[in-house]
């Protein structure tokens, strides 16, 4: 591999509200996953944020969770069907493609946000209800999965195009999932270690869980959550690193 593919997920501010440096993150990555109005977001910041990454020659994607905007979608909701689920996708993805249609800067992707995002790691059904949602909008939109989990099973069902994607700033679970965000141990944020780790799992293909075993994975991305606190220096320092260690940073996607 001599390309990878660098994502952040942007635009999670709301009206006046803004969420990270988009701007800076922007600069630093070939890929940005957008709120949709749900959990973060709303029509007049996806506007601004997919224009700034046209400008930028970023590719986007729309980047839906559930409608909990208190919680900022990292909340999970018990109960929620996989009707609701594939109506809720299609309502953002849909909403998503409007304003890039805007914005002159069409849509590439759609990667699930927090707790949705968790729920349908781990259950196919769920999975294929997002699966579903996508297809039904834009069948030729690519579905950013974790490698080894129900969304990527669901991709290959639905004939979704996969791109494979990694978080350099979280920790895995043995079963591929993330720490839950609740453990101390859930984010990464010395920038050296972070890139230490995404070097060793494109290299070998093996992603570190927290208890010592290696998870095979195929890696097509690799992601910085734009809201952390030090999101823009940790995407610097893995553009850097990346770029010193020989690889190009350039969208899988478009």
């Amino acid at each position: 591999m001599t390309s990878l593919d660098l994502n952040a997920d942007l635009g999670e501010g709301y009206g006046p509200w803004k969420m990270g440096d988009d701007a800076a993150m922007l600069d630093i990555v070939s890929t940005a996953n957008i709120a949709c109005g749900a959990h973060a977001g709303d029509p007049q910041t996806m506007r601004e944020t997919i224009g700034a990454a046209k400008s930028r020659r970023v590719a986007v994607g729309a980047h839906p969770g559930y409608a909990d905007l208190i919680g900022f979608g990292r909340r999970a909701l018990p109960g929620v069907t996989a009707s609701e689920i594939e109506n809720l996708v299609a309502y953002q993805v849909g909403a998503f493609g409007a304003l890039a249609a805007l914005a002159g800067h069409s849509a590439t992707h759609v990667k699930t946000h927090g707790a949705l995002g968790n729920a349908c790691a781990v259950d196919d059904g769920l999975a294929d209800a997002v699966a579903r949602g996508i297809r039904a909008v834009d069948a030729s939109l690519a579905f950013m999965v974790m490698p080894g989990m129900a969304t990527a099973r669901a991709s290959d069902r639905a004939g979704l195009k996969p791109i494979y994607e990694i978080y350099a700033d979280r920790t895995y679970a043995p079963d591929f999932n993330l720490t839950p965000r609740a453990r101390p141990d859930a984010m990464i944020q010395d920038t050296d270690f972070a890139l230490l780790r995404v070097i060793e799992a494109v290299e070998t293909r093996r992603l570190t869980a927290t208890d010592g075993s290696k998870l095979a994975v195929e890696i097509d991305s690799i992601c910085v959550h734009g809201d952390s606190p030090g999101a823009v220096a940790m995407a610097n320092r893995l553009r850097a690193g990346l770029e010193a260690a020989g690889y190009t940073i350039r969208s899988s996607l478009g």
